[in-house]
Formats: C-alpha cells, sequence, structure tokens
C-alpha cells in the first residue's frame, strides 16, 4: 500500500468561508459566525470564521460562549448556498481526477486517490495537490487544508493534525512518519473516530496515546471494544485497508430509513405527538417511492436539558408493509408506550428497519386488501404531485396545526434555511 498516495482536503471553516466570500469579505480578518439566533443563546454555531478562532473560540460552540467584548457579524445559515459552493469545488475536482477516485466524506471534505494520477501530470503529489488547493481558492475564495498519505487514514491525519498548523497547508504522512511523530502525540481524541467516551475507556487501562494502543496486548482491547478493536489497533499502527474501490463497492447488508429532527423549542407530549405523525408519514413516502417494505419500527424520544433519560425502543410488527395507516398505528401505539407525559420533549427520531423489496410485502389474514390498495394509490398520487409542484404543494390538514413541523421544514435543507 505504500506505493498509493491520498488526499484527503477539508474546505476551512467552509460555511464561514462562504459566508464571508459571498460578502466579499476576507475570512481572516473577519469576525462572523454562522447561527440561527432565533434559536436562542443556546443555538450551536455551525461554523466560525478563521479570525474569531484565532483568538481562542472553538468551532462548534454556543452563541452564549462567544465573550462579549468580541463584535462578529451572524449569518444565518443558508445551506442550499453552501451546496452550490461545494457542488462548483466538486467540479474543480473533476478537472483533475475521475469521479470513481473521488469519496465525498461531506460537504467540506473528500478523499481523493492520486496515485494514477501523477505519472499523468508529471507531478509530485505534493505538487498536484498545491494546484487543486489553489484552483479552488482562485474560483471560489475558499481555502483548503490538504492531508497526503499513503492510506486514507494517514491522509486524514496528516491534514487533521499537522496540515493544519503548517504553513503551506499541506502535510504528509506514511507509516514510518506516523509512528516517529505521532506515536506519543496528544490528546487521543486528535485522532480520527476517536471521541471522549473511547479515549476515558482506554485511560482505564493505562492507554494515553497511539503508542500506548499499538503496544496493549490485543486480547484487552478485544474484550473493551469487541470487533471495533481491529480499527484502533491498525491505526495506531498507521494501518487502513480500505481503498476507494472498497468504498465505491460497498452494499450496505441491511438497510433502515431513518428521520430524527431537534425541535425548535420544549414540546409538551401532544405537541409531540403531532410531528411523530407527521414523521411517520415522511418515512411512509420514502418507502412508497423506492418500492420498498418494512416490519420494524424504532423510536427514540429525547428530552429537553436531559430532564430525563431518552425513552422508546423497537417493535417488530405482524405485517411487512409500507401502508401508512398501519405503520402510523404502530408507532402511535410505540409512543403512547414508551413516551413520558411530565418532562418537555426536544428530539424525536424514528426508524424502519429490515427493510425489503415490495415483492416481499406480508399481512395478516384479518387485513382489508382493498383499503390497502386504495391507500397505496393515494400515496403514490401524493408522492406524484409533490415531485411536480414541490414538497409543501400537497399537505394533511395536521401539517397545518400550530406546532406541526413539515410545512417549515421542507423549506430547510440539513435543518437549516435553504437561502
Amino acid at each position: 500500500m505504500d506505493n498509493q498516495i491520498y488526499m484527503c482536503i477539508d474546505l476551512k471553516t467552509f460555511f464561514a468561508s462562504c459566508e464571508c466570500v459571498h460578502r466579499g469579505l476576507d475570512p481572516f480578518d473577519t469576525n462572523l459566525v454562522v447561527a440561527d439566533p432565533t434559536r436562542g443563546n443556546g443555538a450551536i454555531c455551525l461554523a466560525i470564521s478563521p479570525k474569531m478562532k484565532n483568538q481562542g473560540i472553538h468551532n462548534r460552540c454556543r452563541i452564549f460562549e462567544i465573550p462579549e467584548n468580541i463584535n462578529y457579524i451572524t449569518a444565518i445559515p443558508k445551506m442550499r448556498m453552501y451546496m452550490e459552493y461545494a457542488a462548483t469545488i466538486y467540479e474543480i475536482y473533476l478537472k483533475y481526477i475521475s469521479k470513481e477516485d473521488i469519496h465525498v466524506y461531506s460537504i467540506d471534505e473528500s478523499f481523493i486517490n492520486l496515485t494514477p494520477y501523477l505519472s499523468l501530470y508529471q507531478k509530485t503529489s505534493y505538487e498536484l495537490a498545491k494546484r487543486i488547493k489553489e484552483d479552488v481558492l482562485k474560483e471560489t475564495g475558499i481555502t483548503a487544508t490538504v492531508g497526503l498519505g499513503t492510506n486514507m487514514y494517514l491522509a486524514k491525519i496528516a491534514m487533521d493534525i499537522i496540515a493544519k498548523h503548517s504553513d503551506s497547508q499541506i502535510a504528509f504522512l506514511d507509516q514510518k512518519k506516523y509512528r516517529s511523530e505521532l506515536w506519543h502525540h496528544k490528546p487521543l481524541t486528535d485522532f480520527w473516530q476517536i471521541g471522549r467516551g473511547i479515549e476515558k475507556r482506554l485511560a482505564k487501562h493505562g492507554i494515553h496515546d497511539m503508542y500506548d494502543i499499538a503496544h496493549c496486548p490485543e486480547e484487552i482491547l478485544y474484550k473493551d471494544f469487541g470487533i471495533n478493536a481491529r480499527y484502533l489497533i491498525d491505526h495506531a499502527w498507521g494501518i487502513e485497508p480500505t481503498t476507494m474501490e472498497d468504498i465505491h463497492g460497498y452494499v450496505p447488508i441491511s438497510k433502515s430509513i431513518s428521520n430524527s429532527q431537534v425541535l425548535f423549542e420544549d414540546y409538551e407530549y401532544k405537541d409531540a405527538y403531532l410531528v411523530l405523525k407527521e414523521m411517520v408519514e415522511i418515512n411512509v413516502l420514502t418507502l412508497t417511492s423506492k418500492h420498498l417494505v418494512t416490519n420494524l419500527i424504532s423510536l427514540r424520544i429525547g428530552y429537553s436539558k436531559d430532564q430525563a433519560p431518552p425513552t422508546g425502543g423497537s417493535r417488530t410488527i405482524n405485517q411487512t408493509t409500507n401502508a401508512y395507516s398501519i405503520l402510523l398505528q404502530e408507532f402511535c401505539d410505540l409512543f403512547k408506550a414508551t413516551t413520558r407525559k411530565d418532562v418537555p420533549i426536544r428530539t424525536l427520531a424514528i426508524s424502519f428497519g429490515n427493510i425489503k423489496e415490495e415483492k416481499f410485502e406480508q399481512y395478516d389474514l384479518f387485513t382489508d386488501y382493498d383499503k390497502i390498495e386504495e391507500e397505496k394509490n393515494i400515496q403514490n398520487s401524493i408522492l406524484e404531485i409533490k415531485s411536480k409542484y414541490g414538497k409543501n404543494a400537497i399537505l394533511r390538514g395536521m401539517n397545518f396545526c400550530e406546532k406541526a413541523t413539515t410545512k417549515k421544514r421542507n423549506t430547510l435543507i440539513g435543518g437549516h434555511n435553504a437561502y
């Protein structure tokens, strides 16, 4: 794998940079925060400009955490604009690299296999990365950070830990360099896929850096982390067997369809019940559009300010279906059986599991098949209207209730304003 060269490119404080560029401002000389103040002082800042980071303010902070003596611009999230910038940048990548050698990891971060292109362009990996990076800046005004590595993990770590602190904003790692420079790097949470929870569990074994993980008896790690110990061990040695071909060829073994939302304010039981019914309809329409059915439902309710532990659960139902009436009733029963009435609700998440093709649809002996067929025709008609005229072209009466969220959320992207 040492003859492979991967690139990981991150668009620096992407949302904030888009807002600055759109306003004709320099992100490195402007105090700007991307956040929705209508959600209160506790609203999370989706991004802050590099200048604010240089003043010691952490990305993803909350509005109230910004020092009062700092004057800044507040930009309401405009997700459609950010997506347009991301699409433009992806087109720049395609000027140099085939789409088969690009993996878009998130809206602001991508992995690129540079290996086939070094001889084509007669450039080193550093030179090619620098050219792509400079092209992005020239065409969009967005600054990027680049990591290069002999596998995707090392490219990601080179970007996250080294490049962001270098003058060129480009860094390279192979296994030898990784072990010599980062085996004793702390904290462990700087490394990809190691959060505070994993860090604490490792600390119980006296493990505080990647060297400790690499030299810990494997049976100890497997006992605590199960099969996920393999990732920890491989990454501690700088090993990552996954290739670009593996990613593009991956087919999930099982499928599910999920839907979750953080409510704009605390909701009472009856109002959250209304939102649940809206969410079930959205998921059912997704099933219908893809000609899929399910026999497993899951529900998770989160309460305001952690006033109570989350509730919910999963339930296998007797039918394998995509009928709204059946799935709605099952979710309503599960909600009533598990949800607390005495604590404000702030988050809801639902999921359909055991997803199968519609040919595996199955009902019990008491099912009214004519009613199910009529219901499916209605669902297909709703989909056709929404597809042609927009998501809000046809709505149920419940969507117009004061606490309903579907009508508003249909105008959002990623839970935030589109414009």
